[in-house]
């Protein structure tokens, strides 16, 4: 198991090299960039603030909404300007796995808004998408329990894999995306698509919580560097 070589060169445990800058707009109330492999992410935060969209508010407790875009120039074949399904579902995921770290009660009333802006993906953008965001979640200054995390297990050539790149995940078995609250373990997202046995499933859960601990190291990095260099 621990001799098998991917394509890329990387063992089965290794993730791509990883970037991750927090600070890096000014007119946002909060942002991050992030390259991880080939995908190069950007994300801005805003709020919390009140929404003039009045049916959205709920009076006890603020409310996260995520705007997951690609960008057309992101993939090979262009892509169609605009939201699609994916970019639908992958914002609404994207909001359900945030939504635990937050503390929204604090802010009755208030909208806060995540825009999440894919300029190149190679794979495993939700994740990187959620990583993302919490750190500039975190750089707005808004109340956390902790940074939610991301990272994808899969299968490839009947291996369990850490961390999919692009061709993995289109030529792979499966492919299982999950967020986690590190500080506890809570898993805040957890998808699973393709074949796997019971066994391979626990492996790539596993594997893939090892994967985000060792990202969760970087936001804290990242976090921290911005500050100490702000003083």
């Amino acid at each position: 198991m621990s001799e098998f070589i991917r394509k890329d060169g990387r063992k089965y445990d290794e993730l791509r090299p990883i970037k991750i800058e927090a600070g890096v707009l000014e007119r946002a109330d909060g942002s991050a960039y992030l390259e991880f492999g080939g995908n190069k992410i950007l994300v801005a935060v805003y709020g919390p603030r009140e929404s003039y969209i009045r049916r959205l508010l709920k009076p006890n407790t603020g409310v996260i909404r995520c705007r997951y875009n690609m960008a057309p120039f992101s993939v090979d074949d262009r892509k169609r300007p605009g939201p699609d399904r994916r970019s639908s579902e992958i914002s609404k995921i994207t909001a359900d796995a945030l939504r635990p770290a937050l503390m929204l009660e604090n802010y009755p009333r208030s909208m806060i808004d995540v825009y999440i802006e894919v300029i190149e993906a190679e794979g495993g953008t939700r994740c990187a998408g959620i990583t993302a965001a919490s750190v500039a979640l975190v750089d707005a200054g808004i109340p956390m329990k902790d940074i939610v995390v991301g990272c994808a297990a899969g299968k490839v050539d009947d291996e369990v894999v850490l961390d999919l790149s692009e061709y993995e995940d289109k030529e792979g078995q499966a492919d299982i995306p999950i967020a986690i609250m590190p500080r506890t373990g809570e898993i805040t997202l957890l998808q699973s698509d393709g074949d796997l046995t019971e066994e391979e499933f626990q492996k790539a859960i596993d594997l893939a919580m090892e994967g985000c601990l060792k990202v969760s190291e970087l936001q804290k990095e990242a976090l921290m560097k911005k500050y100490s260099t702000e003083q």
